[in-house]
């Protein structure tokens, strides 16, 4: 049986990962923070488990500390597989930025090393959109594809997520080639990751849902995000792991784009007791709410630009089909307000 170590198993794409892992037949280690958090993954996970005897067996939980360089080797022993996928995702940029840069890059390359010192010879890594949209799209092309690379100079480059993502990606790729070229590494970069997570302990990324059907907005922004489907992001790191055409490659996962105005819009007519809103905010007013506002500012650059993303290469390599992007909309409205988080 195949051995996978799991990093970021807590996470909300890690809970996926996991589950598509055992249900697939890999034996998972799970490192978490805390062991604290093994309760709260198996917990997730067991309901939807195909076969879920001897499931203590083959999801077992090891503490680590991505900060830290105890414990990797005791992590690593008798494994066939890293798939890494912790990194922070923060609502809000911090302070310094290299609060975030430096346990995403360090994080990323105390992974591989760890694994090269371990003998294994495959990697799949959690990137992101973050490490390919930070650029302006090149004469001719009319989508974001996994050849391009953010300019960590650039207007939309330069916040400290997006900074965190391209150089932890660049430092993976980096290492492979220069320091461990029998190792084959797979990125997988999502777009803007929702759908119904499998408990009431999830990230970030599903509050853009949370924040629309509350109506915290009273206009929405120029903005556009491409969207795809957890269960599809999951997926596609699990089908790396035996796919030889996905060894060396960067993969977009994107199942289309929507507009802030299209997703309130979508999520408006299927709950109409919402108190979502759709009217679009003229640009000039963002504009100047951004001087009260930080937040707003971390905006502006995006304001307007395109976001359009291909998904090629995940079709071609994986044989992928996308979940609809309002298939996905609407499954984490359903969730958030089945679960009491929004009142309908």
């Amino acid at each position: 049986m195949t051995k996978v170590l799991l990093t970021g198993a807590s996470g909300y794409i890690g809970k996926h990962i996991t589950l598509q892992l055992l249900n697939q037949g890999y034996e998972v280690r799970a490192s978490v923070r805390k062991l604290s958090k093994s309760s709260e993954v198996r917990d997730a996970v067991l309901p939807y488990l195909l076969d879920s005897s001897n499931v203590d067996a083959r999801l077992t939980f090891i503490e680590l500390d991505l900060e830290k360089d105890a414990g990797w080797a005791d992590a690593l022993k008798g494994i066939d597989v890293l798939m890494h996928t912790a990194s922070p995702f923060p609502l809000i940029s911090p302070k310094d930025e290299n609060d975030l840069i430096r346990p995403a890059v360090d994080g990323t390359l105390r992974a591989l090393k760890s694994a090269k010192e371990s003998g294994v010879k495959r990697i799949i890594l959690t990137s992101s959109i973050a490490a390919i949209y930070g650029c302006d799209l090149p004469a001719g092309a009319n989508a974001y594809d996994e050849t391009m690379w953010t300019d960590v100079e650039h207007p939309v480059g330069r916040t400290a997520y997006t900074k965190s993502k391209t150089l932890a990606e660049q430092a993976a790729w980096n290492f492979i080639k220069n320091e461990a070229p029998e190792i084959a590494l797979t990125t997988i970069n999502p777009v803007l990751v929702l759908g119904a997570p499998l408990d009431k302990n999830f990230g970030s990324s599903i509050s853009l849902v949370e924040r629309i059907l509350l109506g915290k907005d009273p206009m929405l922004p120029d903005l556009k995000f491409s969207i795809v489907d957890v269960r599809d992001v999951a997926k596609m790191h699990v089908d790396s792991i035996k796919n030889n055409a996905s060894k060396g490659e960067r993969i977009l996962a994107t199942a289309g784009t929507k507009t802030f105005v299209d997703i309130a819009k979508l999520l408006k007519a299927a709950y109409p007791k919402s108190k979502a809103k759709s009217a679009k905010a003229p640009t000039f007013l963002v504009y100047l709410l951004s001087f009260f506002d930080s937040t707003i500012k971390g905006i502006l650059p995006q304001l307007g630009k395109p976001m359009n993303v291909s998904g090629a290469k995940a079709t071609r390599l994986l044989g992928i089909n996308f979940i609809p992007a309002d298939v996905t909309l609407r499954e984490s409205a359903d969730y958030l307000i089945k679960n009491g988080f929004i009142k309908s």
